[in-house]
Parts: C-alpha cells; structure tokens; sequence
C-alpha cells in the first residue's frame, strides 16, 4: 500500500502545527506568558511562550511537518515498492 505524499505531508504539518501553537497556548493558561526561549525556540527562530511567539510556532511547525511527512512518505513509497519486487 502506497501513501498519498500530498495527503500525509498535510496532515503532518496540520497535527505537528495546531500541536504546538495548542501547547503554547496550554503553557500561557496555567504558567502565564513568560517570553522565555525554549529549547524549541532555539530551533524556530522567533517562538517563545507568549501569543506572538504561538503564531511563529505554527509557521515553523507547519513547514517542518510538510516537509518532513513529504520525506517519510516518500522513503515509505520507496522502501515498500522495493520490497514488493
């Protein structure tokens, strides 16, 4: 069975996007906004715990989730169609 690249590379951008603008959001309810860098705004440049920062995070977390459910998509196709032959 095969993977519709397109579908799953959305999918993952929608789930790993709407993740952490959500848990952004989590942390503000019950910690408050604080602005620290995380160890994930080391890696997306501009996110921190604040509603700017949630914004910043679903960008980048929407483009790393396409783009890494395209590759592990595509490696899937791939590795399934060798085995099949």
């Amino acid at each position: 069975m095969k993977l519709n690249v397109k579908a799953f590379a959305l999918a993952c951008a929608l789930i790993w996007g709407l993740g952490l603008f959500l848990l952004t959001w989590w942390i503000i309810a019950f910690d408050g906004a604080t602005g620290e860098i995380t160890f994930i705004g080391r890696l997306y440049r501009g996110y921190s715990i604040s509603p700017v920062g949630s914004i910043i995070g679903l960008v980048w977390a929407s483009i790393d989730g396409l783009i890494g459910g395209a590759i592990f998509a595509w490696l899937y196709n791939f590795i399934s169609g060798s085995a099949a032959k």
